[in-house]
């Protein structure tokens, strides 16, 4: 099957990512005023040469450099001046000599101005302020919007995010909260991810919130909700429970700490996924199925995107296509319809579009096309038909515990569904999955 990891940069994403460093570490302290939407950064990058080059490239969009300073050899903490440039939405560095393969060092980017979202053929991505405060959605390459980095999905690393803000706003980051410091009129709030974490899902929520705690566990879930409007922001919610029981059990465990939703106060186009929490508008807590479904949608992206993440964009599939199944699962685990009927009316719809796309390398363009969606769904659904209950629930465990907080591709899934499902004889799953993902015209319905 011709699919291989995508290279840096990705094809898809052209003018983000570089081969030249591995970043495993940003350090990021950020100060930002809510009324004049002002943003002060320093950054601290603890990197790995990938290259001998002396100039290395980052992302960083919008946003102006006053001052780098790099910490070479084992001097990593005695961080000297560098020269610096930016082009556009990349920073450019000089480091003083050219680098060893493997050498490891760290950058210190001093940087402000006022964030925005970037604009690119998905819409604006990235920071976006609100009415009153500040959501960021990155994917696919919207974290270079408010701290430099190297923004590709493959390219995961652990985060420590010092905020700094107005007292009266609440400051949601990823990972686990360690401290929240008052000083006069501003706040100050540690949060620590030690979980490898692609950039494009590390984000910043800033409003007028407060936190309540949706469920007490096993997995541990909290909503994050404007003030005075906790008890009908739950409500939306209340089902939230169930679906993470019937997702640890077709899923695995799940991947993360605990869960939170944030319910802005404004109305959102979509809700937006990331590490360990989602973002919803008020306009979705109806009990209608098109809410539900997107509150199971980005919940199970945590296991699909969120722990095993693409290494390329054009594997987009792994993550949406289990997403939208796992919609159709909770629907049949819910008393609704059945994930075969589903299946068959997602099919339908299928029928009747235009039949012009690989799902399994869409194009840059095409990447969020509703039909990656439904028919990486359908791929799931015909695997399904083909191996039976009995192999295809293990074999996703065991998919999900395999690469826990990893990179995947469809290579990968491949090999590891003709070791799960022995009973499938390889070249038929390869003919499934060539049918389904490669090409355009649609197959028959599964089943």
């Amino acid at each position: 099957m011709p699919v291989t990891s995508s290279p840096l940069p990705d094809p898809y994403t052209p003018a983000a990512g570089t081969p030249a460093v591995r970043v495993h570490r940003y350090d990021l302290e950020l100060d930002y005023r809510v009324e004049s939407n002002r943003l002060a950064g320093d950054a601290v990058l603890h990197c790995t040469a990938r290259s001998s080059s002396p100039r290395i490239e980052l992302d960083l969009t919008g946003l102006s450099v006053s001052r780098v300073r790099a910490g070479l050899g084992a001097e990593h903490g005695g961080r000297k001046p560098v020269r610096f440039a930016q082009h556009g939405p990349r920073l450019a560095v000089t480091l003083p000599r050219p680098l060893e393969h493997g050498e490891e060092f760290t950058l210190e980017i001093r940087y402000g101005g006022r964030p925005g979202p970037a604009d690119g053929p998905w819409g604006e991505i990235g920071w976006e302020e609100l009415t009153d405060g500040v959501l960021v959605a990155g994917q696919p390459t919207g974290a270079s919007t408010w701290f430099p980095c190297n923004d590709h999905p493959s390219q995961k690393a652990t985060f420590r995010f010092e905020i700094s803000t107005d007292a009266e706003y609440y400051v949601l980051a990823n990972g686990r909260l360690e401290s929240r410091t008052r000083h006069a009129s501003r706040r100050t709030w540690v949060y620590r991810l030690d979980v490898p974490t692609p950039t494009y899902l590390a984000t910043v929520q800033i409003g007028d919130y407060r936190r309540t705690r949706l469920v007490e566990g096993p997995v541990p879930q909290y909503l994050v909700h404007p003030v005075g409007r906790a008890d009908e922001c739950a409500e939306g919610f209340r089902s939230q429970e169930q679906m993470m029981a019937a997702f640890t059990e077709a899923f695995g465990p799940y991947p993360f700490e605990d869960y939170t939703v944030v319910v802005a106060e404004d109305d959102l186009e979509i809700p937006l996924e990331a590490l360990g929490c989602s973002v919803f508008g008020r306009n979705h807590l109806a009990h209608s199925w098109d809410n539900q479904r997107l509150i199971a949608h980005e919940l199970s992206h945590q296991w699909f995107g969120n722990s095993l993440t693409a290494s390329g964009w054009q594997h987009i599939w792994l993550h949406e296509g289990f997403a939208c199944y796992a919609e159709w699962l909770w629907s049949e685990a819910s008393g609704g319809w059945s994930a075969a009927r589903r299946a068959r009316a997602a099919w339908e719809g299928l029928r009747a579009a235009p039949q012009d796309l690989e799902v399994g390398r869409p194009g840059p363009d095409a990447m969020f096309d509703d039909r990656v969606y439904k028919r990486g769904a359908l791929t799931v659904h015909a695997l399904r038909a083909a191996v039976g209950d009995d192999a295809f629930f293990p074999m996703l465990r065991s998919w999900t515990e395999r690469y826990r907080h990893g990179l995947v591709t469809t290579e990968l899934f491949e090999a590891h569904v003709a070791g799960k499902c022995p009973g499938l004889p390889r070249e038929q799953l390869t003919a499934l999955l060539h049918d389904w993902l490669f090409r355009p015209a649609l197959p028959g319905f599964p089943g």
